[in-house]
């Protein structure tokens, strides 16, 4: 049976002051199986072309951050799975953003958030 997901596109933003992004992975919610997590890829070539002086290593450690806070480390400890989405899912003027929220059906909510990694980020 497939049920509801919310996901929302990560993105990186080198200079906000500018807009431009690249994707650089997928948070995925899906409350009826009880599924929250991240994927994240960083493409360090695109990621330079737009930003030749970025910080990839910070870059990559904000990106690791998402998974942990979607596994419930930190401060994320004592909140329930859909209060973590809303929290990466809010809008925020750092470099890691995350994109508008969109739905679907899936009956694997982890193997849809690999889908969407192929489709949307690699």
């Amino acid at each position: 049976m497939r049920e509801p997901f919310e996901y929302a596109v990560i993105r990186l933003v080198p200079r906000v002051e500018r807009g431009e992004q690249i994707n650089v992975g997928v948070l995925l919610y899906c409350q009826a199986r009880h599924f929250l997590g991240a994927r994240t890829h960083l493409d360090a070539d695109r990621a330079r072309a737009l930003a030749p002086d970025v910080d990839l290593e910070a870059v990559a450690a904000a990106l690791g951050s998402w998974d942990r806070t979607c596994g419930g480390d930190g401060p994320a400890r004592t909140m329930k799975p859909g209060e973590r989405f809303r929290w990466l899912a809010a809008p925020r003027s750092t470099m890691i953003q995350a994109g508008p929220v969109h739905t679907g059906l899936t009956a694997d909510p982890a193997a849809e958030l690999d889908r969407l990694m192929d489709a949307l980020v690699r």
